[in-house]
């Protein structure tokens, strides 16, 4: 249950407080120790917990109806959390004391923070044993960012979300566009002087170019499409490459002008979704899960995806956004709570759960799910970000809160709260006083 915005968007919808599939007799998980083996014929209560919608909560109802079935002595009891913000801090207080699920959810962007706290059971030997339904090599190797710390595996990418462009035929066409950008990026003509220059006449034609969310799905792609870089050898270079600076002062120009929306910041009347769909703006950046939009406003075919552009028009990495399944360290009962954590990774269980919803498969093997249907058309797309894409950096998300802080602090300069050199000055400053 990957989300681009990198949760922050759909985060925000109706979330089901506390969902239990089932309830009975045996001991809960994160009681601080690993448990006698359970005698026969006891049933083993496994908790896991996660944040997510309504509709999310009835996929992973039927996983979990299936996985009883198939394993009769255990109990599965799923946890969920309103708010994505109140997720983390409520789970890292549950490590704290003790009472934590068994196996949990865990974002991209704190991944980092629970590696460091040493709550997590490293995975390495458990995925390549025989009663693991999901191998390390299974998962594409970029999308394990800070799940992984000197080799070892701390979490699974239980899907993804690879950061796309959303575009609307009939806005371009409005706007005196007569080129197709997926057509551009299949004849390797994709770069983002091209998009850039589309976006200048979406602007013209008096409507916004772009609609972005401020994360680093967004920010980091368009770094990526001027040829710039954000981490090189540990350091933060985001300020100080010209390519990335120029980037970023492009993001902040547009943003001033209007050729560029801030979703963060616009009206929850006239959201981000609903201008794409008024065609007031022209692209949409955001992942698979889109399309649930899309078919709420119907006109299903005006819509297609293409990757962000290079400075080349070639393929570059894209962002993917990924949440991670993790064991907790001190889970009383490790080899049931193991047996969940690897079906529901594993490519029948994401095939189970993805089916109809709005997340990228994180495992080889399960593309048929974004596939079928033929829509968008492009959707092969997503697959190809997937394949050859990266999950936020390992340098930054070990700084437990740097994400965030870089987020908050370039919607300062977004927004024209901070002017861009300082705002470049002082981020730069930021991340330094982190990293220490």
């Amino acid at each position: 249950m990957s989300f681009s915005p990198s949760k922050k968007f759909l985060a925000a919808a109706a979330l089901v407080a506390t969902a239990a599939t089932a309830a009975c007799s045996g001991s809960g998980g994160g009681t601080g120790g690993a448990a006698d083996a359970p005698a026969q014929g006891e049933k083993v209560t496994i908790r896991w917990s996660t944040w997510g919608s309504a509709e999310d909560v009835a996929l992973f109802k039927g996983f979990n109806d299936d996985f009883m079935k198939r394993h009769p002595n255990i109990v599965l009891k799923m946890e969920t959390v309103p708010k994505y913000e109140d997720y983390h801090p409520k789970l890292l207080t549950q490590l704290t004391s003790k009472t934590a699920p068994d196996v949990f959810f865990v974002g991209d962007d704190n991944v980092g923070k629970f590696v460091a706290a040493g709550v997590l059971a490293p995975l390495n030997d458990k995925l390549a044993g025989a009663d693991s339904k999901s191998k390390p090599e299974d998962f594409f190797d970029g999308i394990y960012g800070g799940a992984r710390k000197d080799g070892q595996i701390y979490g699974v990418p239980n899907d993804t979300n690879p950061e796309v462009l959303w575009y609307g035929k009939k806005a371009l066409k409005d706007a005196g566009i007569t080129e197709d950008p997926a057509e551009l990026n299949a004849a390797g003509k994709w770069t983002m002087a091209k998009y850039l220059e589309m976006n200048a006449k979406l602007k013209a034609a008096g409507k916004g170019g772009s609609i972005f969310w401020n994360w680093y799905g967004s920010t980091y792609s368009v770094i990526g499409g001027f040829g710039g870089k954000v981490w090189d050898g540990g350091k933060f270079v985001a300020t100080t490459d010209p390519k990335s600076r120029k980037a970023l002062e492009t993001l902040a120009k547009g943003y001033a002008d209007k050729t560029f929306l801030s979703a963060d910041v616009l009206p929850a009347s006239n959201g981000a979704s609903t201008q794409f769909l008024k065609g007031t703006a022209g692209f949409y950046a955001g992942g698979r899960w889109v399309i649930d939009s899309l078919r709420k406003g119907g006109d299903l075919p005006n819509y297609d995806i293409v990757p962000f552009p290079s400075e080349t028009g070639q393929p570059m990495p894209g962002a993917v956004a990924a949440s991670y399944l993790s064991l907790n360290k001190n889970s009383a009962h490790p080899k049931e709570a193991f047996t969940f954590l690897t079906e529901f990774v594993s490519k029948e269980g994401q095939l189970l759960r993805l089916k109809g919803g709005g997340a990228v498969p994180s495992v080889k093997g399960a593309e048929q799910v974004v596939l079928e249907g033929n829509y968008p058309a492009h959707a092969q797309t997503f697959i190809d970000v997937r394949d050859t894409g990266f999950a936020n950096y390992p340098e930054e998300v070990a700084i437990p809160g740097l994400t965030k802080d870089i987020n908050d602090h370039l919607l300062k300069v977004w927004t024209g709260k901070i002017p861009f050199e300082q705002g470049m000055t002082e981020l730069q400053a930021l991340v330094d006083g982190k990293i220490g």
